[in-house]
């Protein structure tokens, strides 16, 4: 074979392997919120945003007027992102409050707390997750699920009457694509069950669908909209005690990966786009509305997991 052929053999595969890794990056980083609308004098609350895309959401929504309160366990890293925030965002309604998702006193001492500040709620993002190795919550609960799903579950049932009387408002459950690899069993709270990091994250990803979908239908005459999202494929810490993942999704896919802005837009479209004020039950991706798995559909499961939720918290009775 000439050398001019092969020359232009290896340079047309250089090429088309260029087009398609810049498509692809293109692909995986789409979805952006544009409008530049104003929510001043909301009373926002955002999990764990110390960091990644729930600080850029604190930015975002500090920026566009409202009083922003980030949650989070480190109280050092909390007060640091809290400087961060108010100099990116120059606004100086931007409060830290220590919340401990994996302890269920710490919660409602957070929201105590919060109440002694504020009389009413209008977007509550529950946007904290881990992926954590085999470990218990304070509580007893299996780290990820009992963070992920349980956690926040309290976390809003105690704000609830905020929202409601601030309706209309919103909630915003950070769910994940990975929540498509789960399967809801009726013994998934066994503390004493062994599952993989991988198995249990997915499977607190379906919960947070399921809780989005359940909440949504009994809270729809309260002008409380309640929606999920995955924020896309995000560089973000969540796996930094793993180093394998965190290896692999900083050095390898780094480039391919969202930026924690970029992960930021679908939750705050759902926050604060006017047009989905009236909008609740659904799943976003990308900015827009996407289809969840079969078994995330499966309204026996959701009833069942709402009702064992409230009673592992200890919640005393469902009133709605």
């Amino acid at each position: 074979m000439e050398w001019w052929l092969i020359l232009i053999i290896v340079l047309s595969v250089l090429i088309a392997f260029g087009t398609f890794l810049y498509l692809f990056r293109l692909y995986m980083r789409q979805g952006r919120y544009k409008k530049q609308n104003r929510i001043d004098h909301n009373v926002v609350i955002i999990t764990g945003a110390n960091t990644g895309i729930g600080k850029e959401t604190a930015i975002d929504l500090a920026r566009r007027g409202a009083r922003v309160y980030i949650a989070c366990r480190d109280i050092k890293r909390g007060l640091d992102a809290l400087d961060d925030i108010r100099r990116h965002s120059r606004s100086d309604f931007v409060y830290f409050l220590q919340l401990d998702l994996a302890s269920f006193d710490s919660i409602r001492n957070f929201v105590q707390r919060f109440r002694e500040h504020e009389h009413k709620l209008h977007i509550l993002i529950n946007n904290a997750g881990l992926l954590a190795k085999n470990s218990n919550t304070k509580d007893g609960f299996e780290m990820t699920i009992g963070v992920n799903h349980l956690g926040h579950f309290l976390l809003t049932h105690l704000l609830l009457d905020l929202l409601i009387v601030s309706a209309p408002s919103r909630i915003v459950n950070v769910s994940s694509l990975g929540h498509k690899f789960a399967k809801l069993e009726y013994d998934d709270f066994d503390s004493n069950k062994k599952m993989s990091v991988a198995t249990a994250y997915a499977k607190s990803k379906l919960m947070n669908i399921l809780f989005t979908r359940k909440l949504a239908q009994k809270l729809i005459a309260e002008k409380v909209s309640v929606n999920s999202c995955h924020p896309g494929c995000v560089r973000t810490e969540i796996a930094r005690n793993f180093s394998t993942y965190d290896f692999l999704t900083t050095k390898i896919l780094g480039e391919f990966l969202k930026s924690p802005y970029e992960g930021a837009q679908t939750q705050i479209r759902i926050a604060v786009d006017p047009e989905l004020e009236n909008v609740t039950g659904k799943y976003f991706v990308d900015c827009k509305p996407a289809s969840v798995s079969k078994e995330a559909k499966n309204d026996e499961k959701a009833e069942w997991l709402y009702r064992k939720s409230y009673e592992l918290v200890g919640l005393e009775k469902i009133e709605l």
